[in-house]
């Protein structure tokens, strides 16, 4: 086990990069940030200069790969980290210089237990991308097909789980704290953001993924998964098939190949709530980066190591949300969170109502060029304070990905209104899957299974009360010991302090040298 000093280490060592850039003035003042954050940021900063503005992506690039991934997390938590941070951290691209060549193969061989050229005639040296986790290569198979194949960085899954073991212990520590430190449940933002991060270091799941929505979305007119070849994928390579496309980000190529941006828009808000409303899988990296266009308008998904997940009963709340945030039903929005549970009981559900209208009536009927989706979920997280709303980490990928979405339509479409596409869809969703013919084959159904499951029901009852709101059972969470344990041994805190001055002189000392 990593000892506190190493931790307490780290995080100053990271400080110092976080102040350089202005990143840690919020966090300093901010009224709810607790005593001991402020004072370890005071020492954290000793030194330093400061710029005006913040450039939270650009420290967050300077400390590295497993960072870059918790701010492209932390940019779906305005509640957590503030609205400025957000919106500089949507910009955090995930880039690196690429490894040699001849590590790649090594990586290569390894992954595959042969010689490369077993399987490829040919791997082009100069990767077409270069990531934090893994950088991909355009070849051909020796059976004469051309694929990308995505190889991951040697080593970094070892940097990343010692980088994260610091990230659950800050946030233990900060949670331990209490009041709107414990609201916000950073730990459980840790422990998601960790298993999200041991699934993209795993290729194989990555395949996985992309193959089951590649099924799923078989019908999906103009949206498309490259398949995999599972011959040449295993736990640390990548293979799938090339995909020759324009990107979505490039309007202008668009435009001169003959596409109408416009419906290219409204077909990428379309899958996204195929996958997200009726699927219950959807990708959750939609960036402009991971979007292509092929010649025919068929939209092509790649980079599948981030996926999103919603459990049936949530995606009902979640299409009646919606629908009702578009019609303008606040109540019956209000009654879905208090029946999911995600207002606690003890608040009134009609003032709940008046607070989500007061978000949700100046957005109805305005293009995304007047106002924004990403400008609701900013208001909506404003309010869950007042209500006393637990963050809801189960939704953070889809809010985060409804947000990419909503950026990559606009850019296509300026003019389109997110509501106007998203309504049709929906509304046929609900009448589906809510309406008598669809209630009545789920009775049926749940009548049989029921008959069943009698006697383990009666002896589970009490298991079963309260009823279990929307939010599915969260991960186990580490077991980590304190700095203030009672059981530490005499003189334990002065060494964290100890640690924490000699880390902020050697930073200060190294910034004094270098200038």
């Amino acid at each position: 086990m990593t000892a506190a000093r190493t931790h307490i280490f780290r995080l100053l060592k990271w400080g110092r990069i976080l102040a350089r850039h202005g990143a840690l003035r919020d966090i300093e003042t901010a009224r709810q940030t607790p005593l001991p954050v402020r004072r370890l940021c005071r020492i954290a900063r000793l030194g330093t200069v400061q710029p005006q503005t913040p450039d939270y992506a650009a420290a967050f690039r300077e400390i590295g790969p497993a960072a870059i991934k918790l701010g492209q997390t932390l940019a779906t938590r305005p509640d957590l980290v503030g609205e400025e941070a957000t919106r500089n951290l949507l910009n955090l691209q995930d880039k690196l210089p690429p490894e040699p060549f001849g590590k790649i193969c090594e990586q290569i061989e390894r992954a595959l237990d042969a010689p490369w050229d077993k399987h490829f005639q040919s791997i082009e040296e100069e990767p077409i991308g270069s990531a934090s986790i893994a950088q991909v290569h355009k070849a051909i198979t020796t059976d004469g097909r051309t694929v990308a194949v995505k190889v991951q960085r040697p080593g970094i899954d070892k940097r990343f789980l010692r980088d994260i073991e610091t990230y659950e212990w800050a946030a233990a520590h900060l949670e331990a704290f209490g009041g709107e430190a414990a609201r916000l449940r950073p730990r459980l933002t840790i422990a998601n953001f960790k298993r999200w991060t041991l699934r993209e270091l795993d290729l194989r799941r990555e395949a996985a993924s992309a193959s089951e929505l590649k099924d799923a979305m078989q019908s999906e007119p103009y949206y498309e998964v490259p398949a995999i070849d599972w011959d040449r994928t295993a736990g640390k390579v990548l293979t799938l098939d090339w995909v020759d496309g324009i990107k979505i980000a490039d309007r202008e190529a668009l435009l001169a190949a003959g596409h109408h941006p416009h419906l290219l828009a409204d077909r990428l808000v379309h899958a996204f709530l195929r996958q997200a409303i009726s699927e219950g899988f959807f990708h959750a990296d939609m960036h402009q980066g991971n979007l292509l266009v092929r010649a025919d308008g068929t939209i092509v998904a790649i980079d599948f190591g981030i996926m999103g997940r919603i459990n049936r009963k949530a995606r009902f709340w979640l299409a009646e949300i919606l629908y009702g945030l578009i019609t303008g039903d606040y109540r019956r929005v209000a009654e879905i969170h208090f029946e999911a549970q995600y207002v606690p009981a003890h608040h009134n559900l009609e003032d709940f109502a008046t607070a989500l209208r007061a978000v949700g009536e100046p957005m109805r009927g305005k293009p995304v060029s007047e106002l924004s989706v990403g400008m609701m979920l900013d208001g909506l997280f404003a309010i869950t304070r007042d209500f006393d709303m637990q963050t809801q980490p189960h939704l953070l990928l889809l809010q985060k990905t409804m947000v990419m979405v909503e950026g990559v339509a606009t850019s296509l479409d300026p003019g389109i209104n997110m509501w106007d596409s998203a309504a049709p869809f929906v509304r046929e969703w609900i009448r589906t899957e809510l309406g008598p013919e669809a209630a009545a084959a789920d009775a049926i159904k749940r009548n049989v299974e029921t008959l069943g499951l009698i006697p383990d029901l009666i002896r589970r009852l009490d298991e079963s009360l309260p009823k279990p709101g929307g939010a599915p059972p969260p991960p186990p969470l580490p077991d980590i010991k304190l700095i203030w344990d009672r059981d530490r041994p005499r003189g334990a805190g002065l060494r964290y302090v100890a640690t924490a001055i000699l880390a902020a002189a050697a930073g200060a000392a190294g910034m004094w040298w270098l200038g």
